[in-house]
């Protein structure tokens, strides 16, 4: 791998299609065929490729996501024909090819190392906007493949969209500047801090950023720095304990505690990674004295996870709602928005706030509907189709709206 920090550095190229009802049927034999296209010769070439290592993987609307290994085998079933050619791209049934359906997206995308990726998703989702803008591809897939390949040229670089997009994969980017965060980290040992400690860390760390500075590009850095913290981190524990093995009393492996051991490596990331972003905006509205509650109760013990300008003046019949604002934060989103609605009964228009990229069109259509405004770091707009970032705010506009808020003449008497 280069280090570039390329999408190049992951992959050669890639094809996409929308799938018909015959490349997904269960019926006929154990091996299934994915119809051919001039795209996909391009992209695996006119060599018979035989049973491809491939990772199969399908993300769904709502449900984690499932993975397979299995393996692709692509090759010209006229071979010996002297004018004809047939290729055929056959698939060995596994638990992501069951889950496959009429109308969902396929991604074939092949690795540097020449194995292969085949992605299902859900046509329309999230999912599907995601992987189209990670891998370039501008037009909505049809039942004949397109592709592109993926070349030094035309591949973008590796920042926190391309990640958070590669990370859903289960593909780890390489570690820019290990030597530099492992100084930073030296302090912590063996052991992870708390939640609130790394946060500051990763701001402190960065002293040349000002938390006045545009809260766009502050929030974006302070992020990306406590990700490659913690990643390091995490990264060098991990290490540790599979170095020491997974072993019970009677000399047999403990599968149990390596289960658990994963369990715990995943959950951490979840929880962590919901919290940094809460404590970023913490510190970026207490440096702008901008007033807020952070996890105030509101009706029926619900909690947003911020209120403009406080909890008092939430529950002060006096104070006019149209000078409240709300705002819920989260990392990613899937489908869990709606959970945002009830959280601030006096307040109509909410905020959420989250670095998902490539939110569907359906999905944002929906919000609107819902009178809930979609916050993003300005940097994750372009990750956005141009009717959606007419409509959506960056984090600068939201903090524009709550100081003028808090500015108004009308907020000391409600």
């Amino acid at each position: 791998m280069s280090g570039r920090g390329l999408l190049s550095d992951y992959f050669e190229g890639v094809a996409v299609k929308r799938l018909s009802m015959v490349e997904t049927s269960a019926a006929g034999s154990n091996q299934h065929e994915f119809n051919s296209s001039r795209a996909l010769r391009n992209l695996l070439g006119d060599a018979d490729r035989r049973r491809i290592p491939t990772r199969f993987i399908w993300l769904g609307a709502e449900q984690e996501g499932i993975a397979a290994d299995g393996l692709l085998s692509w090759y010209d079933a006229r071979r010996k024909h002297p004018t004809r050619t047939e290729y055929h791209l056959y698939y060995y049934a596994n638990d992501v090819t069951d889950l496959m359906r009429e109308g969902d997206t396929l991604f074939v995308a092949v690795r540097r190392d020449g194995t292969a990726m085949a992605i299902v998703t859900p046509g329309g989702s999230t999912f599907q906007s995601q992987l189209l803008w990670l891998f370039g591809l501008e037009h909505q897939p049809e039942l004949e493949f397109a592709g592109r390949e993926i070349t030094v040229d035309r591949s973008g670089g590796i920042d926190f969209a391309v990640r958070y997009i590669l990370d859903e994969l289960g593909i780890e980017p390489e570690e820019p500047e290990a030597d530099e965060l492992d100084a930073v980290i030296e302090r912590f040992g063996m052991k992870f801090p708390g939640t609130r400690e790394f946060s500051q860390l990763a701001r402190t760390s960065l002293p040349a950023i000002s938390p006045l500075d545009s809260p766009d590009m502050v929030l974006m850095a302070w992020l990306e720095r406590e990700e490659l913290l913690f990643r390091r981190l995490e990264r060098r524990i991990v290490a540790e304990r599979l170095g020491s093995g997974f072993a019970a009393g009677d000399g047999s492996a403990d599968v149990d505690g390596f289960l658990a051991f994963s369990l715990s490596v995943q959950n951490r990331r979840k929880s962590r990674a919901g919290q940094s972003l809460e404590h970023h905006l913490e510190a970026l509205f207490a440096a702008r004295s901008i007033r807020f509650s952070r996890g105030a109760e509101t009706e029926n013990r619900n909690r947003p996870d911020f209120l403009f300008p406080g909890h008092a003046e939430y529950h002060d019949p006096g104070f006019s709602p149209a000078r409240l604002t709300m705002l819920a934060s989260k990392s990613t989103l899937k489908d869990r928005w709606r959970q945002v609605l009830p959280e601030a009964a006096r307040i109509p228009s909410k905020h959420l706030l989250t670095l998902e990229p490539a939110i569907s069109e359906n999905q944002t259509s929906q919000m609107r509907a819902e009178q809930l405004q979609l916050v993003l770091p300005v940097k994750l707009h372009q990750t956005y189709s141009p009717v959606q970032r007419a409509w959506l705010m960056t984090l600068t506009d939201f903090v524009e709206v709550v100081a003028d808020r808090q500015r108004s003449r009308g907020q000391a008497g409600g």
